[in-house]
């Protein structure tokens, strides 16, 4: 890319230099004699401000969230053929049919049909840049979640027909309204029996705190579905199930009377639809991309991912409406995307995306200004330039190396133990993001290794997945014995799966009977050193070194803090 320099001075600034400007010489040399005698005070890359303006308007990055089997990796599938990104899906949860999701890539993910880890995908739609990012579903996995929605512009919340509003949803839905994220809602599996569309529309709005617009209806549902009426475009999208979405027939439909309609759906699907579309103009507000991008109104549409069908309209919608990268706030002040200077966060660390080169990858989301390979880059927390000579893109597990990324992009950055959740990459100003959730543990338990022979690959593998934040890790004062605090059961047999299959590292678990791990600090170092004296068989170290207080019960919390009002409980590591 040819880049075009103009220079900029202290004083003398006048009609030489317009005119300069406008004659549009590039080289130095070229300027007029007078300028070249004068301070520079700043320079100016014309070609890089209009590039990364262009790539702003171009990009689209969103996170897919759901309770588990709402078909939300299903969803993320067909996206991605649209896109081009992949020739065929895989097939979730299939034991005939050795294929699986693309954004499943871990092979417990492949056995249990289930995502355990957020997946990165990006591809081109209408000369867009569309960064997705796939969510666990499982709410033993909700903190890989709640993460991920720090690094997202938008939310496609799929939402299974025949369940209506379920646990997860409300919670993850919950997580986007506290930052005011726009909001896009897919009611799945239309071609199955389920509840009313009205019924649907009233759970959202009660349960989730979403003013919705419908933007999409169906034609009938399981056994009757004919197909979905498109308010958006004016268009009858007929179904037929086949999974295949350059074969959906579409009618152009200005007037809901016109007789077409009958021929297609039936006199008396006809006659329903007609009246439904009239209650929905008359009961729920028009649509306006600025309520929606306010978080004022949720847009819904109406589809069956596994069959590809509403997913374009879809699609389509989401492309003219969703946002392009938002800014974001940090404890020092707010960042926009448009500036000139680098910023980006980690929001994810996940270790051996390929289990034969035993990678570590640290998630980085692109804040403002451009990132350029083999530059250096400050690390806030650790004072230090860091450069990064392969920062790769991401196809689920598949990933190529970049040259240069914009703001809203998802990069992989190869660690060997610089990053941990949180920190953040400058060109050189101390930023810290906020908003990045971190969680108290609460189930507990004993690690026992079963192998003494590969202790050192235990103690390893160990230590870089706590680093991912799916759990935590601590070892006792007392007796050197390792404790994993998670949030949720399903996370030790994934642990435990991961350190076999990864690391060649085999443990058991045991039970240990704790009620919360928190953070103890003091000003006082005589009171400290009598709490640790006093209290040694229930403190333990992070991976930090930092000192954890392990509380049996609420009670025993409570005593603690009343018999040591010179120590600080914490119950998040950040203090």
């Amino acid at each position: 890319m040819e880049r075009f320099f103009f220079y900029v001075f202290a004083s003398e600034i006048r009609c030489p230099l317009l005119s300069f400007i406008n004659k549009g010489q590039r080289s130095s040399n070229s300027l007029p004699l007078w300028l070249h005698f004068h301070r520079i005070v700043f320079k100016v890359d014309l070609s890089e401000n209009m590039s990364l303006e262009v790539e702003l308007q171009k990009r689209k990055t969103f996170g897919i969230v759901s309770h588990p089997d709402a078909g939300k990796t299903t969803l993320t599938e067909k996206l991605l053929l649209f896109g081009g990104a992949i020739q065929e899906a895989g097939a979730v949860k299939s034991n005939k049919i050795k294929k699986h999701a693309t954004s499943d890539f871990m092979e417990i993910e492949k056995q249990r049909g289930i995502s355990v880890a957020t997946s990165v995908m990006a591809f081109e739609y209408r000369d867009k840049q569309i960064n997705i990012l796939d969510t666990p579903g499982h709410k033993d996995f909700a903190e890989d979640t709640y993460r991920t929605l720090t690094a997202v512009d938008s939310v496609i919340v799929v939402i299974d027909v025949a369940k209506g509003v379920e646990e997860q949803t409300e919670k993850l839905v919950k997580v986007s309204r506290m930052r005011n994220t726009p909001v896009i809602v897919f009611i799945n599996k239309l071609d199955r029996e389920g509840k009313e569309a009205f019924d649907l529309l009233d759970e959202i709005e009660t349960q989730l705190d979403l003013k919705v617009t419908p933007l999409s209806w169906p034609v009938g549902m399981g056994q009757r579905f004919k197909g979905v009426y498109s308010l958006y475009e004016n268009n009858l999208i007929l179904f037929s199930a086949h999974g295949k979405q350059r074969d959906e027939e579409v009618i152009k439909i200005n007037d809901l009377e016109d007789p077409v309609l009958e021929k297609n759906v039936g006199k008396m699907e006809a006659e329903e639809l007609r009246h439904d579309i009239h209650m929905i103009t008359s009961v729920y507000p028009e649509f306006s991309r600025d309520a929606y991008l306010n978080g004022e109104i949720c847009p819904v549409f109406f589809g069956s991912a596994v069959n590809n069908f509403g997913v374009r309209e879809l699609l389509d919608c989401f492309v003219d409406i969703a946002p392009n990268p938002l800014p974001r706030e940090t404890e020092e002040r707010w960042v926009q995307p448009d500036e000139s200077k680098f910023t980006g966060f980690v929001f994810k660390i996940h270790a051996n995306m390929d289990p034969k080169h035993r990678d570590r990858i640290a998630f980085l989301r692109i804040c403002s200004g451009i990132f350029e390979r083999n530059t250096n880059y400050y690390h806030v927390r650790q004072k230090k330039n860091l450069k990064f000579s392969n920062p790769t893109a991401f196809m689920a597990s598949k990933k190529s190396v970049i040259d240069v990324a914009f703001p809203g992009d998802i990069i992989g950055l190869y660690d060997s133990g610089n990053f941990k959740i949180g920190d953040s990459l400058t060109e050189g100003e101390v930023l810290k993001f906020k908003g990045i959730p971190s969680f108290s543990p609460e189930q507990f338990r004993f690690v026992n290794n079963t192998d003494p022979m590969k202790t050192k690959q235990l103690n390893k593998g160990l230590d870089q997945l706590m680093d991912e934040g799916v759990a935590q890790l601590f070892t006792k004062e007392d007796n050197g014995r390792k404790i994993v605090g998670t949030v949720g059961a399903l996370q030790f047999d994934v642990i435990q799966y991961r350190l076999k299959h990864e690391y060649g590292a085999s443990c058991d678990y045991e039970p240990v009977n704790l009620y919360k791990a928190c953070w103890v600090d003091s000003n006082n170092a005589a009171a400290m050193k009598e709490f640790i004296q006093r209290r040694k068989r229930d403190l333990a170290r992070d991976t930090d070194d930092k000192l954890v207080f392990l509380a049996e019960s609420a009670w025993t919390l409570k005593m603690a803090q009343e018999n040591h009002p010179e120590i600080k409980f914490y119950f998040t590591s950040e203090f």
